[in-house]
């Protein structure tokens, strides 16, 4: 977030329209829920309605949507036809998750797409759909939506951006309920990427990459199965598991200790269990797992139970791969996977 100095300085030349300061902020009005650039001709709102933004992805990932008078995705000195046509695409179906089909269907060229959106915003085409697809899903978070049908997707260009609008959109406010539980999400960083972890003053009930396909639906059924207020903060447990989990990507811990707690079936809970008794630096097959639990033909059952496992790395669904030796899947992506592998086997005691 840029300081209060800046925003300062940022506001005046929105008020004032100058054209100087086109690329170098974008201004997000909080009362209409658009953002715009410096130079929008449109009613100025009050300082502490607006937010501002390095670029248009972070603005799309707080929640935004682009000004329809001042056209913030739009190239400064034209109006870019085919830009505009994608974005008015996008703003009409924004969960929608876009193919070469798509483009094909709008009479438009795929790598004309990438090259005109890359050139000019630094990311493709995919990225501003998917930025903006997530920026609603965390916000339906916020406001405590029904089941969120949208997922989040991998390929997020701006870590900083998501970081700004995780802290923003997680503070959802506790329920005048007064039974209402309260769970605190905290960011924090890995080799692997940025990891979210939601704890209360007693367990770690997630922690997932924030890449994570599917996170945004994993965390609203946490928090309707908790009946719990999701703000963004830490406690105890919240250090001990970025304190641990620095010691094992050290290489210098191979058990974790913070205590968890688990929202599953009997059945997922026995797999995952199981999952945390498989000895570091080794690796099961499916198989394996299912006749470890004392279920030989349930394989596929314990497959399931494995790809909804919330608590990334500490129950060690990534040491599950093929009966053939080959990695199979992993909800937060096979380059993670191989990595953990091969940590693990590199620091076997």
């Amino acid at each position: 977030m840029f300081s209060k100095t800046k925003q300062s300085e940022f506001y005046q030349a929105l008020v004032k329209k100058d054209s100087a300061y086109e690329g170098v902020f974008y201004a997000a009005i909080k009362t209409t829920g658009i953002f715009c650039r410096p130079t929008c001709p449109a009613r100025k709102p009050k300082l502490e309605n607006c937010e501002f933004y390095k670029s248009p992805q972070d603005a799309l990932l707080a929640g935004y949507r682009p000004c329809k008078r001042c056209h913030p995705m739009a190239l400064p000195a034209e109006a870019s036809t085919l830009i505009k046509t994608l974005i008015e695409a996008v703003e009409a179906e924004p969960e929608k998750r876009w193919t070469d089909r798509d483009f094909r269907e709008l009479s438009v060229d795929p790598s004309t797409v990438r090259r005109q959106f890359k050139k000019r915003f630094g990311m493709t085409f995919v990225a501003y759909a998917r930025a903006r697809r997530m920026g609603l899903a965390l916000s339906k978070i916020r406001t405590g939506g029904s089941v969120i049908q949208s997922q989040l997707a991998t390929g997020y260009e701006s870590g900083s951006g998501f970081r700004d609008a995780f802290t923003r959109i997680m503070g959802t406010p506790p329920s005048k309920n007064k039974a209402q539980a309260v769970l605190k999400a905290e960011w924090l960083d890995t080799p692997l990427g940025p990891m979210v972890a939601m704890v209360d003053d007693a367990h770690l009930h997630l922690l997932e990459f924030v890449d994570r396909r599917g996170l945004e639906r994993e965390v609203e059924r946490l928090r309707q199965k908790r009946n719990a207020a999701i703000i963004p903060g830490q406690t105890t447990i919240t250090k001990s598991i970025a304190k641990e989990l620095k010691q094992y990507f050290a290489g210098a811990r191979s058990v974790f200790r913070t205590p968890i707690t688990y929202l599953g079936s009997s059945f997922q809970q026995h797999v995952w269990e199981t999952l945390r008794g498989i000895p570091f630096g080794e690796t099961w097959s499916y198989k394996q797992l299912a006749e470890s639990i004392g279920r030989p033909t349930a394989a596929r059952a314990v497959a399931r139970a494995n790809g909804t496992n919330q608590l990334a790395i500490i129950v060690p669904c990534h040491r599950i791969i093929n009966l053939n030796g080959e990695l199979g899947g992993y909800a937060g992506g096979l380059p993670r996977k191989k990595y953990l592998i091969d940590l693990e086997k590199n620091h076997m005691k």
